[in-house]
């Protein structure tokens, strides 16, 4: 029976939590192994939820349970109607609680698959990961994923929560035989612990109590574990990391740079350097809403204020002086992959870290990691829920530590440029200190200079549309014209430059990506040479295209979108490819089986079903007077 509690007799027992600090854990798992039963029955059993929400919980039980009469706890976590439906739990739940030992933060993670996503959420500030696993069905795939994952994030101990012990008979055999086929593979990713316990989450055996049916176990009881285990928030003894999140200054009289310290502690005096320009300075305040301090420390929220002027901005960081972070554009890092669509190596994405915010493409894919054994694979792509090991490089240099390090100026999320959806987190690995001995060299002649004798101003041409567009044919009359009108040009087309510079290069997306990127920076370069460029590609994709106008400056690129409807296209067909894409004769043909994605705000649309090549060049050329690049 339930001694019944007063919401104050529960709540003064309670704040009696002792100095144990406060750990952070997660559950999480495959499908249906008992995760969000564990954390209620947790919850329910340690006397940790009021009367009124027992109530609740009960008729939650009648309504949508899965446990006839009984109280189905996984209701107390699984809040969504569409969570209660399934079965399922897909958002990330949170529960503060504490006992007289210790404060907990608990997240139950999603199990399925496709919310891998919401349990690396969860995991990124966990100290602890509960892995369940079903008795009766051993480990999954998914079990080892979220094993990895927790590795990745930094969770440094392993609780392998071996559920539903009831319903393989209190089995101490079935319980050995699953911890070691966890063990095979998880003990070489380096966990600081990894405590196997049986237990019943629907009856509570050993999960705050020593069950009579598992006598067999000597081992300690869930909740046990998670008062004595040692997870001390070492942030506080770290080097200083302060990310700036914003420069406040509501008037001529103040200026302080706000927002919360990541790692380490500040005092009034210290001195601090940006860590991106290396400027130094001496902390004059460190202010709060309630009042100045004379010290504050990692979590805590404040405006720093500085005894000088210097140039700072959101997103810098200030650092201590003895112990700055790396200031890379290249680095490598373990990266999981979070979309429908492939993370390709050569395109652009956006990299979040912090306040921080930079244009980055994977340079490389090193490696692929297999979840079944932990090896590396070789690989071209990553697909979702797909982990990879890769080298990236940003737009401008990033401030960083190491995750391992210091995980809030470690970790970071790619976000696509055109939908603005987070497609991937990663976790950097080490700076890439390739070729720093060799920086841009200041020439005497510069681009202003070339493109003043030429009298024009440089440009990029981009004609984009499917084959047999008109693309090529316009393009060399563009470049006929303005070169009899006495204008400086070069052409570089798709099937010419297959010959030579990417004749390494196939169809896939991988390699058109790659394809565009090698072509985006030749193009770049005739710019800078003062040439009117005319570039004939497919360019399927509005990515490749963006990162291409963004190696130059706004107006230099033009992009003519030679539209003409794809039946069009297939009736010409000047190369015989539409006949060989039919007949299977041809793999990842746009228009077929590899998609085209059409401009959506071109500089210059000419619809070649209505007019000539002729007409559509001399518009081309109308444009480039229009903008007033032909001098």
């Amino acid at each position: 029976m339930r001694v019944q509690e007063t919401r104050e007799q529960l709540v003064e027992r309670l704040t009696r939590s002792g100095d144990r600090g406060v750990l952070r854990f997660i559950t999480c798992g495959s499908v249906d192994d008992g995760k969000s039963t564990l954390i209620g029955r947790l919850l329910y059993d340690s006397k940790l939820i009021f009367e009124d929400q027992i109530a609740t919980l009960e008729k939650d039980s009648r309504k949508h349970g899965t446990a006839g009469e009984e109280i189905d706890f996984a209701l107390l976590l699984d809040g969504l109607e569409a969570e209660r439906e399934q079965g399922i739990t897909i958002d990330v739940a949170y529960r503060f609680f504490n006992t007289e030992k210790r404060k907990f933060v608990v997240a139950d993670t999603p199990g399925h698959e496709q919310y891998t996503r919401n349990m690396a959420t969860g995991a990124s500030t966990a100290d602890l990961a509960i892995i369940l696993v079903d008795a009766r069905k051993g480990v999954f795939v998914q079990t080892l994923r979220h094993t990895y994952i927790a590795h990745m994030m930094g969770i440094r101990h392993v609780v392998l929560a071996v559920n539903k012990m009831d319903l393989a008979g209190w089995s101490r055999t079935r319980f050995h035989e699953i911890v070691a086929e966890y063990l095979k593979t998880a003990e070489g990713l380096g966990f600081q612990s990894i405590t196997p316990i049986p237990m019943s989450a629907r009856y509570g055996d050993n999960v705050t109590s020593r069950s009579p049916n598992l006598g067999w176990h000597d081992g300690p009881t869930l909740l046990e574990h998670l008062e004595e285990v040692e997870a001390e928030d070492d942030a506080h003894g770290k080097p200083f990391r302060f990310p700036v999140q914003w420069v406040n200054r509501p008037n001529l009289d103040f200026r302080g740079f706000s927002g919360t310290i990541a790692a380490g502690m500040i005092r009034t005096g210290d001195a601090v350097v940006v860590a991106s320009s290396g400027i130094k300075a001496h902390v004059k305040r460190i202010v709060t809403a309630d009042e100045d301090l004379n010290e504050a420390s990692a979590g805590d929220a404040v405006t720093i204020v500085l005894d000088r002027e210097i140039d700072i901005a959101r997103g810098d960081m200030l650092a201590g002086i003895e112990e700055r972070p790396e200031v890379a554009s290249q680095f490598a890092a373990e990266i999981l992959w979070m979309h429908d669509e492939e993370m390709l190596p050569g395109r652009s994405y956006l990299l979040k870290s912090g306040a921080q915010t930079t244009p980055v493409s994977i340079t490389a894919l090193k490696h692929k990691v297999d979840v079944n054994t932990y090896d590396r694979a070789p690989g071209r792509k990553l697909g979702l829920n797909e982990i990879g090991f890769c080298n990236l490089s940003t737009s401008r240099p990033l401030v960083f530590d190491p995750y391992k390090g210091i995980r809030e100026t470690g970790a970071f999320i790619l976000i696509d440029r055109y939908t603005n959806l987070t497609v991937g987190a990663g976790m950097i690995e080490f700076g890439l200190r390739r070729a720093t001995n060799i920086h841009t060299h200041a020439m005497d002649i510069t681009k202003a200079r070339r493109a003043e004798i030429k009298h024009q101003k440089p440009a990029i041409l981009w004609f984009t549309g499917l084959s047999g567009a008109g693309k090529s044919t316009i393009a060399n009359l563009v470049e006929r014209k303005l070169t009899e009108a006495g204008f400086h040009t070069y052409s570089l087309d798709g099937d010419n430059v297959r010959h030579g510079l990417n004749k390494d290069l196939g169809f896939t997306d991988a390699d058109r990506v790659e394809n565009i990127r090698r072509i985006g920076e030749v193009a770049r370069l005739f710019v800078d040479a003062g040439l009117i460029v005319t570039c004939s590609f497919i360019s399927p994709f509005r990515s490749e295209r963006r990162m291409v106008r963004e190696l130059v400056e706004d107006s230099e690129f033009i992009e003519v979108f030679v539209d003409a409807p794809l039946e069009v296209c297939i009736a010409r067909d000047p190369k015989g490819l539409y006949k060989k894409a039919q007949a299977g004769e041809i793999k990842n043909f746009t228009g077929f089986d590899s998609p085209y994605e059409a401009p959506e705000n071109p500089e210059l649309r000419v619809q070649t079903a209505d007019i000539s090549a002729e007409e559509a060049a001399d518009r081309v050329i109308a444009e480039l007077r229009r903008t007033g690049r032909l001098g």
